[in-house]
């Protein structure tokens, strides 16, 4: 990968540009995490869903018109059939500056390496509880010790600069918001504790109850660890925390009490090639019948990208108060 400075093409109605691609690669996970999904669910039909060759010239499009970093996500990734040569191939876009996977990190011990040789360099992995009765719970079908033998073997493969992002719901996990700080400081890895979002119906829990803000984890850390806020930016929206012993960043994603929309630098496409403007709204295109109707029309793909920045909201409207602003589930969205 290199990063060759290019004119920007892609500036919504409020003067933002965009600059970062969040791509799902597939709906479905060997998780059920409760804050993602229901328990039971019904998968997208393979037809619907993009191919991955589909996905390499979506990644193409983006890059041409300015986008530097691409993540890639889910539901899980490493269930995709394939995703090592799909990460092969953007792993390769010129111009493009950073390449990332969010994933739950169970099927990292075997991918890792693969990973890391397509040109993929971060990784984000879920973790919200280092108990593994807990993490069974919370995410219904896992098991925490392939978890963590992923993050290692992702270590061991190259990856520098990890980061665990774990949400924290009061009364389900954030009795463990230290014990996860000195996971990461001993692991050498960075962690993001992120805000439950309100997307999705039927996941398990009242969403009014188990909220817990930024702030309120941010005084129980400082408690042991006095944090320094740092302008250190992944192009993300996690705001960042040093600690004065330790390598390991701190972050907070805070869509509810620090809203991020201002600086938003992020579209996302969902895994069947609905490209979304916002998390929070169901603004969309559909680029998967842009690239069905004209295969290979890189040209008019572009276009399309571009015509679809007027739709970019100015802001999402989250609640605290439990109900569900977006119906989709986090698992259709890609994160």
């Amino acid at each position: 990968m290199t990063s060759t400075p290019r004119e920007p093409a892609l500036i919504d109605g409020f003067g933002r540009t965009v600059r970062y691609l969040r791509l799902s690669v597939t709906d479905r996970c060997d998780f059920r995490c409760v804050y993602c999904m229901a328990e039971e669910m019904t998968f997208l039909p393979r037809a619907q869903v993009l191919t991955l060759e589909e996905m390499a010239t979506l990644c193409a499009a983006f890059v041409e018109l300015g986008v530097e970093k691409i993540r890639l996500t889910g539901g899980e990734p490493l269930v995709r059939r394939g995703i090592e040569t799909l990460v092969e191939r953007i792993g390769a876009l010129e111009g493009l500056a950073d390449f990332a996977m969010t994933t739950n990190g169970a099927g990292l011990a075997k991918y890792a390496r693969q990973l890391y040789d397509g040109g993929l360099r971060r990784l984000n992995v879920s973790l919200d509880t280092l108990d593994p009765a807990r993490f069974r719970a919370l995410t219904r079908t896992g098991e925490l010790g392939r978890v963590i033998d992923g993050i290692r073997a992702a270590r061991d493969a190259g990856f520098a600069r990890i980061k665990l992002n774990a949400v924290i719901l009061k009364g389900r996990n954030d009795d463990e918001i230290l014990d996860l700080v000195e996971f990461a400081r001993t692991e050498g890895v960075d962690i993001s504790f992120i805000e439950e979002m309100p997307l999705g119906q039927g996941i398990g829990h009242d969403r009014a109850e188990t909220f817990c803000g930024s702030d309120e984890v941010r005084a129980r850390i400082e408690v042991r660890h006095p944090l320094v806020p740092t302008t250190e930016t992944t192009l993300g929206p996690s705001r960042y925390y040093r600690m004065a012993d330790s390598d390991s960043r701190i972050g907070f994603i805070s869509p509810h009490s620090h809203d991020f929309c201002g600086a938003c630098n992020r579209v996302r496409v969902t895994a069947e090639g609905r490209l979304l403007l916002c998390l929070g709204n169901e603004h969309s295109v559909d680029l998967r019948a842009v690239l069905r109707r004209h295969p290979g029309d890189r040209e008019r793909l572009k276009s399309a990208i571009v015509a679809a920045m007027a739709k970019k909201p100015e802001r999402h409207h989250f609640t605290t108060d439990g109900d569900v602003q977006v119906v989709r589930f986090m698992n259709m969205t890609g994160g």
